[in-house]
C-alpha cells in the first residue's frame, strides 16, 4: 500500500497572512468543484489566504460507507486536517470542508475555529457529537435529497443551517441545471455573509 501521507497535496492562495482558511475536499469532490471553487473565490476576494488540501483516500479505505462510523477513515481525515491546521497556527481562522472533510469537525470544535461544512456527514456520530460540542460560529449546508444529510439533526444544532429542498449531496437539483446554478449562487452568498461576520 502506498504511504497515505503521499496522497495529500495542497494549493495556496496568498492573502492576509493573519486570516487563513483551510479547505478540505470530499471523497469524490475536489477543491476544483463548484461549491469549493466559489467558496475559495469568495475568500480570496476578501483578501483571505486560502490553503486548499487535495487528497485521495488510499485504496483500502476508498469503499467506506460514510453513513456510519468508520474509524480508519475518520482517523485518516483527522490526521490530515490536524496537520494542515497546525501548520497555520493561530492564523487559521476558518475551516471549510465538504462531506468527507466534515469527519474532522472535532478539530474545529476542540480549537473553537469557525467552520463552513458543505454537506456534512450528519449520520456519523463523530461528526454529530463534534458539531454538538462546537461553540464556534458554524454554517451547515445541505439538501433534503442527500442521503448523508439529516434535516432533523441539523435543526437541533445551534448552528446556522442552509438547507435546500430536493438538493442532492452536490447541492444540485436533478435535471435542473439553472436551478442548480441558483443554489450555488445562494450558497456562495451565504458563505460571503458568514465570513463578513467573522
Amino acid at each position: 500500500m502506498p504511504d497515505p501521507i503521499a496522497i495529500t497535496s495542497g494549493t495556496r492562495y496568498a492573502g492576509d497572512g493573519e486570516r487563513v482558511a483551510v479547505m478540505f475536499p470530499g471523497g469524490d469532490y475536489s477543491p476544483a468543484r463548484p461549491l469549493l471553487h466559489f467558496a475559495r473565490s469568495m475568500l480570496v476576494q476578501r483578501a483571505w489566504t486560502v490553503q486548499e488540501i487535495w487528497w485521495q483516500l488510499p485504496a483500502d479505505l476508498a469503499d467506506s460507507d460514510l453513513r456510519g462510523s468508520d474509524p480508519p477513515v475518520e482517523e485518516w481525515v483527522c490526521d490530515r486536517v490536524t496537520a494542515a491546521v497546525d501548520a497555520e497556527g493561530e492564523a487559521c481562522k476558518l475551516i471549510v470542508g465538504k462531506s468527507l472533510g466534515s469527519l474532522a469537525a472535532e478539530v474545529a470544535a476542540e480549537r473553537t475555529i469557525p467552520a463552513v461544512w458543505l454537506t456534512p456527514l450528519l449520520y456519523n456520530d463523530r461528526v454529530l457529537h463534534a458539531l454538538e460540542r462546537s461553540r464556534a460560529r458554524t454554517l451547515l449546508v445541505g439538501g433534503s435529497a442527500d442521503t448523508l444529510w439529516d434535516s432533523a439533526a441539523a435543526r437541533r444544532l445551534r448552528h446556522e443551517v442552509l438547507e435546500f429542498q430536493d438538493a442532492d449531496h452536490w447541492v444540485e437539483l436533478s435535471g435542473d441545471a439553472l436551478g442548480s446554478l441558483e443554489l450555488l449562487r445562494r450558497v456562495t452568498g451565504n458563505i460571503e455573509d458568514f465570513i463578513n461576520r467573522l
